[in-house]
């Protein structure tokens, strides 16, 4: 397996990747720069930037159902990503946390009242269900509902209609999905809370792996990319297979990690010029708080960040989310009125971040950022 990364693995693996060369500065189109800059910025890695549906197409169905992968893909999202946690019986199943009164109905299940309780993840006391306390069998009969009613109440309609999925299942559903509309969609797993796992003895490295090469996507150019905002995992990782590995990074905070084991150094480290080097000696790409790329000033989007240059650089692709529709989710100059529900324009919001010359965009709408994708490159 590669100790060492190319740098290149995810450019081309991501279709049509441009030559080093195309990494050289150019200047962007003045009228899609949010900010009206003309400030010039670095081209993209790859000649067709990635929409990856974040959780599936959530904004129009329950997070991390079939239903919303499977909608995700129709609408033209090339990856899908499925956030991964662990049963009780060591099952890896796609839900956004561990905790899940907020995304099934567990809450209704007087079966399950009891294995509500407290408990310290990643430094934070939660409260409520958690999967590692419940068998496959037993969250299969839990339904999914919506995590944010108030602002997309139009996802309620779903609430109780689909089970929580397993990886296997997910891969399964992308795979005949592939089949169906006759091209490649890729699938973009996320390991949640890897260290918290690891002290349960629930690591979530190993089945993960077990499924990759089951689904034969351990292989640097197969249509799958490992992410954590970990670092610790995903050395492990690149270790096992072969599969591109991107990085996450937020706009502050530190890995866990970082923080359990006494290490100084934050996010922001990790996106200097000699972090960006230290994560290409593992990853192939770093996704970025999209406010890393593009920096907010009184709540506007500002000239692009230094980010998408340096990581080019060090031949890592970046891919930056989330991108959502609704109006408190945007800088101040994507929104469209004063409802925060209300849907602000996301296709400028789209075309800011390929202007600033990033390599894909995880959205909750893949068919907006699809739409406006594929318009930005005509």
């Amino acid at each position: 397996m590669n100790s060492r990364r190319s740098g290149r693995a995810l450019a081309v693996l991501l279709t049509s990747a441009l030559p080093l060369s195309a990494t050289a500065a150019y200047a962007a189109d003045p009228a899609s720069l949010a900010s009206g800059d003309t400030t010039t910025v670095t081209a993209p890695l790859v000649a067709e930037p990635l929409v990856i549906g974040h959780r599936g197409a959530s904004g129009h169905r329950p997070e991390h159902t079939l239903a919303a992968y499977r909608l995700a893909i129709a609408q033209g999202a090339d990856y899908v990503e499925p956030d991964l946690v662990s049963t009780k019986d060591h099952v890896l199943v796609a839900r956004h946390e561990n905790e899940i009164g907020g995304t099934t109905d567990v809450a209704d299940h007087p079966e399950f009242a009891d294995r509500r309780t407290t408990k310290v993840i990643d430094g934070a006391r939660i409260t409520g269900w958690f999967t590692e306390d419940f068998t496959l069998a037993e969250l299969k009969t839990l339904r999914a509902k919506e995590r944010l009613p108030q602002v997309r109440p139009a996802n309620t309609a779903y609430d109780g209609r689909f089970e929580v999925p397993t990886l296997r299942e997910v891969l399964n559903l992308v795979r005949a999905e592939s089949r169906r509309h006759g091209r490649t969609i890729g699938v973009y797993p996320e390991t949640k809370h890897p260290s918290y796992f690891d002290t349960i003895g629930l690591s979530l490295e190993e089945p993960l792996v077990a499924a990759l090469r089951k689904a034969d996507l351990d292989d640097a150019d197969d249509p799958a990319i490992l992410q954590s905002f970990e670092t610790a995992n995903l050395r492990e990782l690149d270790t096992l297979v072969d599969t591109p590995i991107a990085q996450l990074v937020d706009a502050s905070g530190a890995p866990w990690d970082f923080t359990a084991t006494g290490d100084p150094r934050t996010y922001r480290d990790l996106t200097t010029p000699a972090g960006l080097a230290d994560i290409a000696t593992y990853a192939d790409g770093v996704g970025a708080n999209k406010n890393l790329v593009l920096p907010r000033s009184a709540g506007a989007t500002t000239t692009p960040s230094a980010l998408v240059g340096d990581a080019h650089a060090e031949g890592l692709v970046v891919h930056v989310w989330t991108l959502r529709a609704e109006n408190q989710f945007m800088a101040t100059n994507f929104r469209v009125g004063t409802d925060p529900n209300a849907h602000g324009d996301l296709a400028a919001e789209t075309r800011a971040f390929l202007d600033a010359g990033v390599d894909g965009i995880f959205s909750d709408h893949p068919d907006l950022a699809v739409a406006a994708r594929d318009a930005w490159l005509d």
